[in-house]
């Protein structure tokens, strides 16, 4: 029984570590939106408050970096999706979950050209992004519809790309503050209106 305790705390990491960890994810979305692809990783590391060495620890390279900051992302906006189940109004969920993508994308635009080295390495990763984000949005979607709120001759589909399409069209640095405003029209322009 004691040796089964040990090899389990062997195994698990220690607290301080995943907090570590933690910090450093959060700090590198933040650098890699506002710098770039060229962003540095000691700029990361400050940020985390954290060593250089404590961040090469959990993340070899940057690579590595770019991708679990990617797939954290991802998995922040699945269960966002998740949680607006909550929400009393499917049609404002919707919006929310829009809204909260569009940091997603401005991360992602940070670090396009590294995220394409790292999906020439590892094709499973865009896949596992797209899918999951499908039927995230399809559910908020079929909510939506099932409520009345929200037309239902439009697919999950059509809007990731009518989200992915206003991210990337825009430029400067105020182009998320446009987004949200054409995210808003997106959304108004889907909701349901009555029959005359």
């Amino acid at each position: 029984m004691k040796s089964g305790v040990t090899i389990e705390r062997a195994r698990r990491p220690r607290a301080d570590a995943v907090r570590n960890r933690e910090r450093v994810l959060e700090a590198a979305k933040a650098v890699f939106s506002q710098g770039g692809a060229g962003a540095s990783l000691e700029a990361v590391a400050r940020g985390a408050g954290v060593g250089i060495g404590t961040l090469y620890r959990h993340f070899p390279t940057r690579e590595a970096l770019y991708e679990a900051v990617y797939r954290r992302e991802v998995e922040q906006l699945v269960e966002m999706a998740q949680a607006l189940r909550a929400e009393p109004s499917p049609a404002e969920a919707l919006r929310l979950w829009l809204r909260a993508s569009v940091t997603f994308v401005a991360t992602k635009k940070g670090m396009l050209a590294a995220l394409a080295l790292v999906t020439q390495k590892n094709p499973d990763l865009a896949a596992y992004s797209s899918d999951r984000f499908t039927r995230a949005v399809g559910e908020l979607l079929a909510r939506a519809v099932a409520a009345g709120e929200i037309r239902d001759d439009i697919g999950p589909g059509e809007v990731l790309r009518a989200l992915i399409g206003m991210c990337y069209a825009q430029e400067g640095d105020d182009w998320q503050a446009s987004v949200l405003r054409l995210l808003d029209v997106l959304v108004d322009g889907l909701r349901r209106r009555p029959a005359p």
